[in-house]
């Protein structure tokens, strides 16, 4: 076995000890050691998924070799170290074009402080995406539960204050629905490791016995995640969170956090649960009927925004309803569409917010749309990378939002009679999209109606390669398409 299969064990173990180290650092030399932290656990990753395409298998780590029922593993196979290559590349990409905010919104003794919450969540999401154990994943749901809340609430204005209770009294309503669910599957099957738990499971399921609590302990443990995620009706706590953060903050809340609880619901769906039990219990269905009521309520809520941070945000209530009706489609294509389009909102999302933030200050920190016009033409460069991941959004060719867009519509074809529902969802969460984002677009550049301050690129150059990254990516995966779907439909064969 190659060395390198240590790597996500090393990345996990890092990222604890940065967080300590930092936690007595200044702010700049904890800002280097979480930058540079995020970028190892990149390259780390990158070299592990070139090794697993090479073997060709799925690899299980055994922490400290000590078997079941004993040990705890790690499990590497095709989309674990993909998506942790894009999680931490996003979360890299949005402290360095944050890094301003960061130094603006925050008091200079609390900012080291920001880059432990953010070293916290990177090892969170390790964690949620390698984890073969459901408890250790709990045990991180709740590491990234209380992270995610500092790098919130470290910006010490009043609104924060609230929109972290919310969002805690959220977070822990998913967590504690996703604990007794826990619970319940191992009072049934007496197993925390995930391939044990799935064996346990089909045999319980195929006997007949405890059908009842085993159907609970689904329902349990996908509405928790499902919360925590911020799927309809559960999303109220977004406008708030997102748009009162630093923006850093919520680049990584939107981009990466929901979708780490996501990306973990769907490795407990195919490796604890196993797809012919989840589709038996019918939750699918309430995946797919809450997620296309969160694209059109979120749409239309954003549609009514006049502040362009909570724009934003309800926007992103609308993109996890794609995620989940992807899920509830119940076939390997769109389960494919909806990991697809989580990588579509990681890159995005972030882009949308840091953008957002920029042509706020040009409007000397207004975000409502009439202090907006003309924002523009004074800051070219948020203006012009606005306005590409807007179109994103919206499902512009050759970008990552149109094959979203395209995979969920094929995927629609395979459904049967859910075949004209959502493919009228996705023309009216289109139009929708369309509606509010080339309005915002359209004010921004409108004749200027207040004095705005002109910011040419030179003074943000962290920002404009940060945001240039995120925009070649975007057009990369959305032109060079076959071999992410192709490594992503791969991945779900090894799931």
């Amino acid at each position: 076995m190659s060395f390198c299969v240590n790597f996500p064990l090393f990345c996990v173990v890092a990222c604890l000890l940065c967080a300590v180290i930092s936690s007595v650092l200044k702010d700049k030399a904890a800002r280097l050691v979480s930058m540079g932290l995020t970028l190892a656990v990149l390259l780390c990753n990158l070299f592990l998924l070139i090794y697993i395409l090479q073997e060709g298998s799925s690899v299980t780590y055994l922490m400290g070799h000590y078997p079941h029922p004993w040990g705890n593993e790690l499990r590497i196979s095709i989309l674990e170290p993909l998506f942790c290559l894009a999680f931490s590349c996003v979360l890299l990409l949005c402290l360095l074009g944050g890094r301003k905010h960061i130094k603006d919104d925050l008091r200079e003794e609390k900012r080291n402080l920001y880059y432990v919450m953010a070293d916290l969540v990177l090892s969170s999401l390790l964690v949620l995406s390698y984890t073969n154990d459901i408890f250790t994943g709990y045990v991180f749901i709740e590491i990234c539960t209380l992270s995610s809340c500092g790098l919130l609430m470290i910006r010490q204005i009043g609104r924060t204050t609230l929109a972290s209770v919310r969002y805690m009294i959220f977070s822990l309503l998913g967590s504690g629905l996703f604990l007794l669910g826990v619970v319940v599957a191992y009072s049934l099957t007496g197993q925390l490791l995930m391939p044990s738990l799935k064996a346990s499971i089909a045999s319980i399921y195929a006997s007949g016995e405890y059908r009842t609590p085993l159907m609970a302990a689904i329902c349990l443990i996908t509405v928790g995640l499902c919360i925590k995620s911020g799927l309809f009706p559960f999303h109220f706590w977004m406008p708030d969170t997102y748009g009162c953060a630093t923006p850093a903050s919520s680049g990584i809340l939107s981009g990466l956090v929901s979708k780490g609880y996501i990306f973990f619901l769907l490795k407990i769906i195919f490796d604890v649960f196993g797809t012919e039990v989840f589709y038996a219990s019918g939750m699918q269905n309430v995946l797919y009927a809450f997620g296309a009521c969160g694209i059109v309520v979120g749409s239309v809520s954003a549609l009514r925004e006049n502040d362009i941070s909570r724009m934003i945000a309800y926007s992103s209530a609308a993109q996890i309803g794609y995620i989940y009706l992807g899920i509830g489609i119940s076939g390997n294509l769109g389960v494919i569409a909806a990991l697809y389009h989580i990588l579509t909102h990681a890159m995005t999302k972030p882009a949308l917010f840091l953008a957002a933030a920029r042509l706020s200050d040009t409007a000397g920190g207004a975000r409502r749309f009439k202090d907006l016009q003309g924002a523009g033409w004074a800051n070219r460069t948020a203006g012009a990378f606005f306005t590409f991941e807007a179109f994103s959004m919206i499902g512009l060719p050759l970008t990552m939002g149109f094959i979203s867009k395209y995979l969920f519509a094929l995927a629609a074809f395979r459904t049967g009679v859910r075949m004209i529902l959502t493919l009228v969802v996705l023309a009216v969460s289109t139009v929708l999209n369309t509606l509010y984002f080339a309005r915002t677009v359209i004010r921004l550049y409108n004749k200027q109606e207040t004095e705005l301050r002109p910011c040419p690129m030179k003074k943000q150059a962290s920002y404009a390669f940060a945001a240039l990254l995120l925009a070649g990516v975007n057009v990369g995966c959305g032109v060079f398409v076959r071999p992410l779907l192709h490594l992503l439909s791969k991945g779900v064969d090894l799931f």
